[in-house]
C-alpha cells in the first residue's frame, strides 16, 4: 500500500482543514488507517484512526471532539476533518496504514510522507 497526505497549510486558530490520504493498492479496504503528527523537537504522536469497515474510530484526548476521521473505501481515500484548529496543531501529519486496528505508530506498516499544518494564534 502506497499512502500519499496531502491538504495541509497555514491557518489561524479557530479555523477548519481537510487532511486526506490516498491509497494505492487494491488491498486498502483489508488495511485500518491512522494519522500521526509531529511537531518539531516532539515526537510523533497519535490523533486518529479508522477500522478497515469504518466502523471504528478513536481519537487522541487532545483532538476528540474536534477532528473526525473517515474513510471511502470507493476511492482509496482517508479523510480527517479538523475543526476549531490551535497552534498546538502544528504539526506534520502523516497518514500510515496496517492491519490491525492500534494507536501504536511502531506497529503501523506504511506511512504517507505527511502534509505540513501551522495554525498560527
Amino acid at each position: 500500500v502506497q499512502l500519499q497526505a496531502s491538504g495541509g497549510g497555514l491557518v489561524q486558530a479557530g479555523d477548519s482543514l481537510r487532511l486526506s490520504c490516498a491509497a494505492s493498492g487494491r488491498t486498502f479496504v483489508s488495511y485500518a488507517i491512522g494519522w500521526f503528527r509531529q511537531a518539531p523537537g516532539k515526537e510523533r504522536e497519535f490523533v486518529a484512526t479508522i477500522s478497515w469497515s469504518g466502523g471504528s474510530t478513536y481519537y487522541a484526548d487532545s483532538v476528540k471532539g474536534r477532528f473526525t476521521i473517515s474513510r471511502d473505501n470507493a476511492k482509496n481515500t482517508v479523510h480527517l476533518q479538523m475543526n476549531s484548529l490551535k497552534p498546538d496543531d502544528t504539526a506534520v501529519y502523516y497518514c500510515a496504514a496496517q492491519r490491525r486496528f492500534s494507536v501504536v505508530a511502531v506497529e503501523y506498516d506504511y506511512w504517507g510522507q505527511g502534509t505540513q499544518v501551522t495554525v498560527s494564534s
